[in-house]
């Protein structure tokens, strides 16, 4: 089976596929600068391997569905995501790592696809997440924004309650 694209087409191709591994790198570098656990290499090779699923699926299959395969890195990347976090008694890390990693699988996409707008501005957006909002510790707890931006919802226990919905609908709950 032959490729149905030239040489000139695949060198386009090759940006694309450069451009993932390049964006990769810049929400790898800040992970792994923190120390967690899916860091450079790791998010390297899944906007690498997400843009080259993606390519493929478009041009090597020109009578195939993409969106299966896109569909199925989404899912691929979640089960990634799903054995990066990490639980330890009541804490649990690592989320935002994986979802670190879940995007940058989306912007692999995205570059596969030729949207490089949309996936460099996608890496800034996730950037500026990244080191902007980094977690601050006050009073000894740990906070997710700075203090500024922080909300003090005003939630009553009552509110909180759900069972008038339940015996409205006459649906039980048993757990």
């Amino acid at each position: 089976m032959e490729f149905p694209i030239g040489l000139e087409g695949q060198v386009t191709l090759a940006v694309n596929i450069t451009l993932a591994l390049v964006l990769s790198s810049i929400i790898g570098l800040n992970r792994d600068r923190s120390n967690k656990s899916a860091g450079l290499r790791t998010h390297m090779l899944t906007g690498t391997g997400a843009c080259l699923f993606t390519v493929l699926s478009i041009y090597a299959f020109p009578n195939g569905d993409p969106t299966r395969v896109a569909s199925n890195i989404v899912t691929g990347i979640g089960f990634l995501g799903g054995g990066i976090i990490i639980q330890r008694k009541n804490e649990t890390f690592d989320v935002t790592t994986a979802a670190g990693v879940w995007t940058t699988a989306a912007i692999g996409m995205a570059a596969g696809v030729g949207a490089w707008f949309l996936a460099c501005y996608v890496t800034l957006a996730v950037w500026v997440t990244l080191a902007l909002l980094k977690r601050t510790k006050s009073n000894g707890k740990e906070k997710d924004m700075p203090e500024f931006l922080q909300a003090q919802p005003t939630i009553l226990p009552s509110q909180l309650d759900a069972s008038p919905l339940f015996v409205a609908r006459n649906k039980t709950v048993n757990s």
